[in-house]
C-alpha cells in the first residue's frame, strides 16, 4: 500500500520535474525503454470497470492505441466486472487504486477512470502525482472545491496530460462551433436554453424522506470502504451503488452533472463563459435535503467578456418541465390532448436532449454530445448556407485523442483547464439546487458572498481520516 510519506515524496518530486517525461519517478531506464518501446501502445490502467467502464474499455480498445496492463475495481466479483476481466486475463488486478500504483506504478503511464463522480477526485489526483496521463469521465468531481484542486494540479504537473470524458469535444459539434465562432456565423450570444427531459433514476421515489435508507448486507465480493474513499461513511445500500449513486447529493451531481458536460460544453468552451455569477433556481420540484429533484429549472448568469455580451443559461430537467422553444424550431412530438392555456403555444411532449442558442440575429438548435447545429427557421438557413464555413474533419475521436496527446501527437480538446470551469458550473448549479435558494458568485475571489452556507458547500465536507492528503497540492 502507498504511504501517506511515499504520495508526499511523488508530489514532491514530480513538482520539481524530477519525473522522467511523463512517466513515474519510480520508474527506471529500463521500465522507461520497455514502455516506450511496447509496439508505440500506451501502457493503460482502467480503474472502474463494469458498467460505464466497461464501455471506456471497449473504446480505448478499438483505438489500437492501447495495451491495458492493469483493472482496477472495487468489486472484482461482480457481474458487471466480467467482461473487463475476461477480456483482459493476462492485465494485473487490484480493488484498490493505491496498491495498484504501489506495486506496479512504474508499468503504467495512462489511467482511464470511471468510477462514481465523488470518487474520481482522489484517483485522479494519485494519478497525476505519479506523473501519469489521465482520462476520467464527467464531470470532473463532485465538489467546485475538488475542480479547483485538479485545475492547479494540471499547471503543477504540465506534463501531465489530462482529458474529460465528454466525447462531443472530439466530434461534429465542436469543429462545427468552433468555425461558425470564428467566422462570425455565432457571435453575440445573449441566451442559452439546455434541457434534458428523460426520465432518472430517482424519479419516483417518495420526496418526503427523512434519512437515508437502512443499512443492508455487503456483497461479499465488494470492497465497501474502498468504494466510499474520501466520503464520510454510509452504511451500505444497493441504491448507493450501480448507479443509483447519481440519485444522491452525497455521490453524484444528478440530471445536471451527467448531461450538461455533453450539451453545453462547446458553448461555453467557445463563447469564453467561465463561470457565473448569479446561479437562481427557478423551480425544484420535490426538494429535498437528500437526492435530487424530480424536476429543475436553474438560470445561470453569466457577465459580458471583451466585446461579447452577458449570456443567461436557463437549464431544464424532468419529464414534466419542457423548456419554450422558439418559432420555427421544426418539427417536434406533440400530444394534442394537452390544450393551449390562455392563448399560449402548444408545448412539445418530448424535446430530445439539447439546446436553443439565441443571439442578436440568428438562433441556433441542436442536440447533445456530438450532434451538430442548424439555424432556425428553415428559411432562415437556406439564406445563409453559401455562407456557411467549411468545417473540418475531426481527426480523432475522444479517445484516440488522448493517447495520441500521450504519445505527443496531438493536444486534447477537453483538459482540466476547459473541463476544469466547466465542471465548476455544474457544481455551482447542483449547489443552488440543494439549497435552493439563488447564489451569487464573485467570479475574481470564486466565493459565494450572498451564502455562508453555499461558500461552504463548494469546499464540501472534510476529506475522511487517511485520506487528506490527497487535498493538498
Amino acid at each position: 500500500m502507498t504511504t501517506r510519506r511515499d504520495f508526499i515524496k511523488s508530489a514532491a518530486l514530480a513538482s520539481a520535474g524530477l519525473a522522467i517525461g511523463s512517466v513515474s519517478n519510480k520508474m527506471n531506464a529500463a521500465s522507461y525503454s520497455r514502455i516506450v518501446g511496447a509496439n508505440k501502445k500506451i501502457n493503460l490502467a482502467h480503474i472502474g470497470i463494469g458498467n460505464r467502464g466497461w464501455e471506456i474499455i471497449e473504446q480505448f480498445d478499438n483505438t489500437g492505441l492501447a495495451n491495458v496492463v492493469a483493472l482496477c475495481d472495487v468489486d472484482l466479483g461482480a457481474e458487471q466486472t466480467k467482461k473487463a476481466l475476461a477480456k483482459f486475463p493476462h492485465a494485473r488486478r487490484f480493488k484498490d487504486f493505491r496498491e495498484m500504483f504501489d506495486k506496479m506504478g512504474n508499468e503504467i503511464e495512462a489511467v482511464a477512470i470511471a468510477t462514481p463522480d465523488f470518487a474520481h477526485f482522489p484517483a485522479v489526483m494519485m494519478s497525476m502525482t505519479y506523473g501519469k496521463h489521465v482520462y476520467v469521465e464527467k464531470p470532473l468531481s463532485r465538489t467546485f472545491y475538488e475542480s479547483e484542486l485538479l485545475i492547479k494540479a494540471a499547471k503543477k504537473y504540465p506534463k501531465v496530460v489530462t482529458q474529460m470524458g465528454n466525447q462531443g469535444h472530439s466530434e461534429a459539434n465542436y469543429f462545427q462551433f468552433k468555425a461558425w465562432t470564428e467566422a462570425g456565423i455565432i457571435k453575440d450570444v445573449t441566451a442559452i436554453t439546455a434541457h434534458m427531459n428523460n426520465a432518472r433514476r430517482w424519479h419516483g421515489w417518495d420526496t418526503n424522506i427523512k434519512h437515508f435508507p437502512a443499512a443492508e448486507p455487503i456483497p461479499e465480493t465488494l470492497d465497501w470502504d474502498t468504494w466510499l474513499m474520501s466520503r464520510g461513511y454510509h452504511a451500505y445500500n444497493k441504491d448507493f451503488h450501480s448507479g443509483q449513486w447519481r440519485c444522491w447529493y452525497d455521490f453524484g451531481m444528478g440530471a445536471l452533472g451527467d448531461w450538461g458536460a455533453h450539451i453545453i460544453d462547446t458553448a461555453h468552451r467557445f463563447l469564453d463563459l467561465g463561470l457565473p455569477e448569479e446561479i437562481t433556481p427557478l423551480k425544484l420540484t420535490g426538494h429535498n435535503d437528500f437526492f435530487f429533484p424530480m424536476s429543475s429549472t436553474i438560470e445561470f448568469k453569466f457577465p459580458k467578456r471583451g466585446d461579447m455580451p452577458p449570456v443567461v443559461i436557463t437549464w431544464y430537467d424532468g419529464v414534466d418541465n419542457i423548456p419554450p422553444v422558439p418559432e420555427g424550431y421544426g418539427k417536434m412530438e406533440l400530444d394534442p390532448n394537452i390544450p393551449a392555456v390562455a392563448g399560449g403555444k402548444i408545448q412539445p411532449a418530448r424535446l430530445n436532449p439539447g439546446k436553443e442558442i439565441y443571439s442578436k440575429e440568428l438562433t441556433f438548435k441542436g442536440g447533445s454530445h456530438g450532434s451538430i447545429l442548424t439555424i432556425i427557421p428553415d428559411e432562415k438557413a437556406k439564406e445563409l448556407e453559401k455562407s456557411l464555413p467549411e468545417v473540418p474533419e475531426s481527426t480523432s475521436n475522444h479517445f484516440a485523442n488522448f493517447l495520441l496527446a500521450c504519445q505527443g501527437k496531438e493536444q486534447t480538446r477537453s483538459p482540466f483547464e476547459i473541463s476544469g470551469p466547466l465542471s465548476q458550473v455544474f457544481c455551482l448549479g447542483v449547489a443552488a439546487q440543494r439549497l435552493n435558494r439563488k447564489i451569487v458568485f464573485d467570479r475574481d475571489t470564486k466565493r459565494a458572498t450572498n451564502d455562508a452556507f453555499a461558500d461552504a458547500f463548494l469546499i464540501g465536507e472534510p476529506p475522511r481520516k487517511g485520506w487528506e492528503d490527497f487535498y493538498k497540492i
